[in-house]
């Protein structure tokens, strides 16, 4: 474990200048350039999950991105190139979609590219924990280095998606469902993600909470100014930061959770230099996803356990549900659903409980927020 600074900088507005001037600051202040020479091809991986207008969240802000282009090119680099695979066909009509979507061609305008490269590549990763195969956006490898631009959003499945959620959409457009269920287990899933990190190797991870997104997030949340800018060469620790911003811990997102069984976290927070009055920007009113299907009880090794778990799920347990008055009846959670646990039954979505596997791709790809996370009243009462 290599304990990094993690810069926590004030940024109010997304007005290019503004964004350039506060992301020159974190990045001094955490060394985050020495990675590079001069004449490299710089690959930016942003979070594009659905696409979006800007100013609704949902995507890495374009100026952050056109930014971060600049200082980039204004220090060597020969080139830089922005890219991401949605949750949609991993082609170019679809990507190009949502860059016209998400605003990015600001990023052109600052003198980057996005990325037209829709290979697909396998990785033979034999050392990971859960992910000893995948595949991936072959983009990438045409990058000498790789950084991680991540939106601080809240999630169904994970809590939280920052910087190391943000690795899985290294994963191909629409095999995202086939890995949600390949890996049903929160847990095991988180693994997979921290395995597709460790492969990747991004050099730097920058978090894009100027505006975050809470409540029914990643893709329908309600946009939530924070005025932080967040940067550091370690993604476990930047997001342990994240998260105790928006009143989050460890235990409450898998993906810390798993990167502290792999002893990827010091012992406590205090450990962890934060450059930065990072409480000044501390929302503890910031709505979350409570979601106990996460870490709660995951030890099955013994009968007892494998009890344990089945009568806390039936008590705790969040499960995705239909709020009828807004679906249109689309059909896009029927399409996604990698457990096929969705039928539609008067053009409304109707969700088979025994084969639903809690992965949350209904919810985060609604296009209409109409697929919430629903929690039982029991861990209704227990979170008041």
């Amino acid at each position: 474990m290599t304990i990094e600074p993690v810069a926590v900088v004030q940024c109010e507005s997304y007005e290019i200048k503004s964004v350039k001037a506060a992301l020159s600051d974190a990045i001094e202040k955490t060394d985050g350039f020495a990675f590079l020479h001069p004449g490299m091809r710089v690959g930016l991986k942003a979070n594009m999950v659905a696409g979006g207008k800007p100013e609704t969240a949902i995507t890495t802000h374009p100026h952050v991105l056109a930014a971060l282009t600049e200082l980039l090119l204004e220090r060597g680099a020969a080139s830089v190139v922005v890219g991401d695979s949605a949750g949609r066909p991993w082609n170019a009509p679809t990507m190009n979609h949502i860059y016209a979507a998400s605003g990015m061609q600001a990023v052109e305008a600052a003198g980057g590219s996005l990325n037209q490269d829709f290979s697909e590549k396998e990785a033979s990763f034999p050392e990971a924990k859960q992910a000893h195969s995948f595949r991936y956006t072959g983009w990438i490898d045409s990058c000498d280095a790789l950084i991680n631009v991540c939106k601080l959003k809240s999630h169904g499945m994970m809590g939280m998606s920052n910087a190391v959620k943000n690795l899985f959409g290294l994963v191909p457009g629409i095999l995202k469902p086939e890995y949600h269920y390949r890996y049903p287990n929160p847990n095991d899933f988180a693994d997979m993600i921290l395995d597709i990190g460790a492969y990747a190797k991004p050099v730097l991870h920058v978090c894009d909470a100027i505006v975050a997104m809470e409540g029914n997030g990643p893709t329908q949340g309600t946009p939530r100014p924070m005025n932080a800018l967040l940067v550091s060469k370690n993604p476990h620790l930047l997001d342990w930061t994240a998260a105790k911003l928006i009143g989050m811990d460890v235990d409450d997102v898998p993906t810390l959770a798993a990167a502290n069984r792999r002893e990827l976290l010091p012992d406590t927070f205090e450990r962890i230099p934060v450059l930065g009055d990072w409480k000044s920007f501390q929302k503890t009113d910031f709505k979350i996803i409570e979601n106990h299907n996460s870490t709660l009880f995951s030890d099955t090794s013994t009968a007892w356990g494998r009890v344990k778990r089945f009568f806390f799920t039936l008590a705790l347990g969040s499960r995705p549900q239909v709020r009828k008055k807004t679906c249109v009846g689309c059909k896009r959670c029927f399409e996604i659903c990698p457990a096929k646990a969705i039928t539609m039954q008067n053009n409304l979505p109707v969700i088979d409980r025994k084969e639903c596997i809690k992965c949350f791709c209904c919810q985060e790809f609604c296009p209409k927020g109409a697929m919430v996370v629903h929690r039982s009243p029991i861990a209704r009462l227990i979170n008041r």
